[in-house]
């Protein structure tokens, strides 16, 4: 049996061999090469992401996911329902769903994020109309009863990531008292917010890491952004990936940019019927404001993961970006009254003005 390459680190033996059986056994079917696989890329979950040549000069990646901690069912469910509504996604050639190993076809080596010009915006907008135009046929195809609820249970779980990991384990708040108070009386006042939004479908982490540049047949990329990491996804507050994708976790966009991009998603998801809700449909303040609302739960919610990866997960890239999530924070929490307690809290936990009263200490 040809044996992958060497330097394809495992976490033991058993399933290195294991994995050796199964490229074996699937080789000759797919015209796979297994001396040629390597290292593609992993991500902040359990998975992580082999490529692999085919003998006609190709590529396909392999997802390498433990089944004992990662569910791959979800990720073949979402793949099959975004290529029903038109967009492109990897396709799942090979699954082995008891060993969690996966053969899928390859979208590519550059992401949306790997090309943008950080420094000139407009130089990008081309980019996020595509990734809009995929946000918006994703959200067209919803349907009720299909993905699991983005509900009051779920929006609460991953809000409280941020006291729970941030503020308790990384700044060793103790989360007590008034500090708990005015978590609790913004939470439900987040919660309530998001859940009065229009529902459909959320991949729930959009974002130019996510999306891909495939290549066409005249190595020219391609029109179509390609669409990765969707296995979480939700049925949900329409505002949700819109907030993912102007408000990155990686790269912080001026706010001109922002509402440039927002406002001409706003522009064709009305012309589809997506905004006949209150007055979204004529003001594109009103939608402005729910995103903004909902972006600050993400950014709540994210603030937590990056702090758990880092000190249970043993990740600590994920921490350097949790001050671009503070500031996220403190921006929207300024233009909101209701949220005047907020930013007050994360000022004094941040340092970056004398205490407010607040009475807590130090874990």
């Amino acid at each position: 049996m040809t044996q992958p390459d060497p330097s394809v680190p495992w976490p033991d033996a058993d399933r290195e061999q294991a994995f050796g059986r199964w490229l074996a056994a699937i080789a000759s079917a797919h015209s796979l090469k297994p001396d040629s696989v390597r290292l593609a890329s992993a991500d902040a979950s359990f998975r992580r992401y082999l490529r692999v040549d085919t003998l006609g000069g190709e590529s396909r990646i392999i997802m390498d996911a433990p089944p004992q901690k990662e569910d791959c069912r979800p990720f073949v469910k979402v793949a099959s329902l975004m290529k029903d509504a038109g967009l492109l996604v990897p396709e799942v050639l090979a699954w082995d769903e008891a060993q969690g190993f996966m053969l899928l076809t390859d979208l590519g080596r550059d992401t949306m994020m790997a090309q943008i010009d950080a420094e000139r915006p407009q130089a990008n907008l081309a980019r996020y109309q595509q990734a809009t135009d995929a946000l918006l046929a994703w959200q067209l195809a919803s349907a009720p009863g299909v993905l699991p609820p983005y509900d009051e249970a779920l929006l609460r779980r991953e809000l409280q990531l941020f006291p729970d990991w941030y503020l308790a384990q990384h700044k060793g708040v103790a989360v007590e008292g008034a500090m708990a108070q005015t978590l609790h009386k913004t939470f439900d006042t987040i919660v309530a917010r998001n859940l009065a939004a229009p529902q459909v479908y959320v991949h729930r982490d959009f974002m130019p890491r996510n999306l891909m540049i495939p290549l066409t047949a005249g190595n020219t990329p391609a029109q179509q952004l390609g669409v990765l990491d969707f296995q979480d996804a939700v049925h949900g507050p329409i505002t949700y990936d819109i907030a993912s994708l102007m408000r990155d976790a990686f790269l912080s966009w001026e706010e001109d940019f922002v509402i440039d991009v927002t406002i001409r998603y706003w522009e064709k998801a009305r012309k589809a019927g997506l905004m006949d809700f209150e007055d979204w449909h004529s003001d594109f303040g009103a939608f402005y404001r729910a995103v903004e609302w909902m972006g600050l739960q993400r950014h709540l919610k994210v603030a937590g993961i990056f702090a758990r990866l880092t000190l249970r997960d043993g990740k600590p890239k994920y921490l350097a970006d949790a001050p671009r999530f503070i500031a996220y924070i403190r921006a929207t929490a300024h233009r909101y009254r209701e949220l005047g307690p907020l930013l007050r809290l994360i000022d004094e936990v941040e340092g970056l003005q004398a205490a407010s009263g607040f009475a807590f200490g130090r874990v």
